[in-house]
């Protein structure tokens, strides 16, 4: 699937930094943002699968995404190395990462699901 620059698509919300700042570091709940790239081929392989668990997960965890290309300090804040990268927060804390996740329903599931049930 390929994805258009700085779009919103289906259930999955892009961040400017100051959006990550809103959304994620004020603690808003379970969150799972992946950094990704448009020109990278396998975010766009990733997108059917993720854009299914954000609709499944929905009322659970919200899940975002990060332009690497135009946001370069919070790449660098997130030590983001490749692309795309899951990083799950909870309450604006770091509680879990995948990196190059399966373009999977269930295993998207499991890694985005695992960090938050530590927790509870």
């Amino acid at each position: 699937m390929q994805l258009e620059q700085s779009q919103d698509v289906g259930k999955i919300k892009t961040l400017t930094s100051d959006a990550f700042q809103r959304e994620i570091g004020r603690g808003s709940g379970q969150c799972a943002v992946e950094f990704m790239s448009y020109s990278c081929s396998f975010c766009g392989q990733l997108e059917p699968a993720l854009q299914e668990v954000a609709g499944i997960l929905e009322s659970r965890v919200k899940i975002f995404r990060v332009n690497t290309a135009t946001e370069s300090g919070l790449v660098e804040n997130f030590r983001i190395d490749s692309t795309p990268t899951l990083i799950m927060f909870r309450d604006g804390k770091n509680v879990g990462r995948i990196e190059g996740p399966s373009p999977t329903v269930p295993s998207l599931l499991t890694a985005i699901s695992q960090p938050f049930k530590a927790g509870t």
